[in-house]
C-alpha cells in the first residue's frame, strides 16, 4: 500500500453517518440497526476484486472499529485487497449560534488524540469535510464578489 493515488483506481467513500445508512437502508425495507448497517458496509467492503478498481476507502468511525460477521476486521479486509483505509474526521453539522439558520463543521476539539486512536485502528489517512451553506446572501453580492475575481 505505497499510494492511496493509484493509477486505474479510486477511493470508495463509505463514511456515511449512521442516519445516512439508515436511509440507504429503509430505501429498501430495512432498519437502521447496528446489525443490518454492519452487513451493508460488509457487502461493500468483502466484494471480491474490490481491490482491482479501488485504492482507498474512508470509513466512518463506527466501520473502522468493527468486524465482518466473522469476526475479521474491516480495515483488514481493505488491507488483504490492497486498499488503503482512510477516515471521515470531521464530526458533521452543527447550528451556527447568531446566524439565519447556518450551520458549520465541527470536530477540530480533540482531532489529534482521535487521529493517533484511528492511525492505532489501522486508518492510513484522514477526510475533513467542510460544508458551506450561503441562506441568505444577496445575489448581487455573490455576483460583485465573483467579479472581483476576474
Amino acid at each position: 500500500m505505497k499510494s492511496v493515488a493509484s493509477p486505474g483506481r479510486g477511493i470508495l467513500a463509505i463514511d456515511e453517518s449512521n442516519a445516512t445508512c439508515g436511509k440507504r437502508l429503509s430505501s429498501i425495507g430495512l432498519d437502521n440497526t447496528e446489525v443490518n448497517r454492519q452487513a451493508y458496509r460488509q457487502l461493500l467492503l468483502t466484494t471480491a476484486g474490490l481491490g482491482e478498481y479501488i485504492s482507498g476507502a474512508i470509513l466512518f468511525e463506527e466501520t473502522l472499529y468493527k468486524s465482518t460477521t466473522d469476526g475479521k476486521k474491516f480495515v483488514d479486509c481493505l488491507k488483504d485487497q490492497n486498499i488503503m483505509p482512510g477516515i471521515k474526521v470531521d464530526k458533521g453539522l452543527v447550528p451556527l449560534p447568531g446566524s439565519n439558520n447556518e450551520s458549520w463543521c465541527q470536530g477540530l476539539d480533540g482531532l489529534a488524540s482521535r487521529c493517533a486512536e484511528y492511525y492505532k485502528q489501522g486508518a492510513r489517512f484522514a477526510k475533513w469535510s467542510v460544508h458551506t451553506s450561503l441562506i441568505h446572501v444577496s445575489t448581487n453580492l455573490i455576483c460583485a464578489s465573483f467579479l472581483k475575481l476576474l
